[in-house]
C-alpha cells in the first residue's frame, strides 16, 4: 500500500519483518500526522540483538502477515500496466480506461489512484489525493505499526 515500507531481512536472506508505513519518526502537515518515533527504536534493537530481537517475527509470523491477493486485485496489476503502455504511446484516453478498471479491481488500492493523479497534467494530484484522505473519515490512513512489544521488554515467546 505504501512507500515507505520496512522489510527486515536477516544476515542469512531470511525476511523477519514487514512492515507497510515505515516512516522513522512522527511527522506532520497540518492535522495529518503520519509515521512513529517508535519504529527506529525497534530496528536499533533488532540490530544490537538480532535474532532474539524481541520484533523479530517467526517464520509463520512474517508468512501470516504477508495479505494474499484476491483474483480481482491480482488483475488490477496488469490493467493498470496496461494504462501505462497507453499512456506512453499517446493514446491518454484508453490509459485513462484501464486505469479505472484497475481501480474498480482494487479501490483500497492508493497505489493505483496515486499514479494514475501522477500523470495529471493540471496539477490536481495534490488535491485528488487530499480529497480521497478526507474521505476516510476516522479510518486511518497507515495502518497502525505493530510491534507488539516495547522497548526494553522481555519478548512474549
Amino acid at each position: 500500500m505504501n512507500v515507505p515500507s520496512g522489510i527486515w531481512v536477516d544476515e542469512d536472506g531470511q525476511i523477519v519483518r514487514i512492515n507497510e508505513g515505515t516512516y522513522a519518526e512522527l511527522h506532520r502537515i497540518g492535522t495529518f500526522e503520519f509515521g512513529t518515533d517508535e519504529y527506529a527504536p525497534a530496528v536499533r534493537d533488532w540490530v544490537v540483538n538480532g535474532a532474539d530481537s524481541a520484533y523479530v517475527w517467526t517464520p509463520e509470523e512474517v508468512a501470516a502477515k504477508i495479505r494474499q491477493r484476491t483474483p480481482e486485485e491480482a488483475r488490477a496489476e496488469p490493467t493498470f500496466k496496461l494504462g501505462v503502455y497507453f499512456f506512453e504511446q499517446g493514446d491518454e484516453t484508453l490509459a485513462r480506461t484501464y486505469w479505472e478498471r484497475a481501480e474498480q479491481l482494487h479501490p483500497d488500492s492508493w497505489n493505483y489512484h496515486r499514479q494514475d493523479w501522477s500523470f495529471t497534467a493540471d496539477g490536481s494530484s495534490g488535491v485528488k489525493f487530499r480529497d480521497k484522505r478526507a474521505n476516510l473519515g476516522d479510518t486511518p490512513y497507515y495502518a497502525p505499526l505493530d510491534l507488539g512489544e516495547t522497548p526494553g521488554a522481555p519478548s512474549q515467546r
